[in-house]
């Protein structure tokens, strides 16, 4: 555990200070909704965890992948930047790249995904935002899950459809379809 407490103190070192977007919760609070979804689906892996505490380090502070790679390794910082988008290009190529990099990125960065989708939607509600930023931050978060889905559903976590559940509920809130672990028929 002695990794997963490293990530944890170096991640909100590197976020103190920070605030969640149009919300006044501080960020670390994000990142342990992350963490305690990935243990509430059952995730022991220390590096999973850690990849957990550190997934927007890269996006959202001055740390950089060489940062990462030194302080805890290939996996980790593998994980983490495959999370991250990249903001030196214009708004619509770096989605297109991120929709791109989430379809190749390995399952452990696809679970650290699912959760941080769950914890950004259930953190909706106490935006200080219009309702019509929120469905469009709830649209987002669903492409993205439709996106990491296909790989979801042969899992060991069994959970994942539990907060797959909670996830729908929201996005329903928001006008929005479900979306099933199941293949769609064509």
């Amino acid at each position: 555990m002695e990794l997963v407490k490293n990530a944890e103190l170096f991640a909100k070192a590197k976020h103190s200070g920070q605030y969640r977007k149009d919300s006044n919760a501080p960020y670390s609070k994000h990142l342990d909704d992350v963490v305690n979804r990935l243990k509430s689906l059952g995730v022991i892996d220390q590096e999973i965890l850690s990849a957990g505490w550190l997934h927007d380090i890269i996006e959202e502070t001055d740390t950089n992948f060489d940062d990462l790679y030194e302080q805890f390794g290939n996996r980790i910082a593998v994980i983490v930047s495959s999370l991250s988008k990249n903001k030196t290009l214009p708004r619509k190529k770096r989605e297109k790249e991120y929709s791109i990099q989430l379809r190749e990125a390995s399952f452990d960065a696809k679970l650290i995904k699912l959760c941080d989708i769950s914890a950004n939607l259930s953190d909706l509600k106490n935006y200080e935002t219009s309702k019509s930023k929120k469905i469009r931050q709830a649209k987002q978060k669903r492409h993205y899950l439709t996106i990491i889905k296909t790989d979801l559903t042969n899992s060991n976590y069994p959970k994942i459809a539990t907060l797959l559940e909670t996830i729908n509920q929201i996005l329903k809130r928001y006008g929005l379809k479900s979306v099933s672990l199941q293949p769609e028929l064509r």
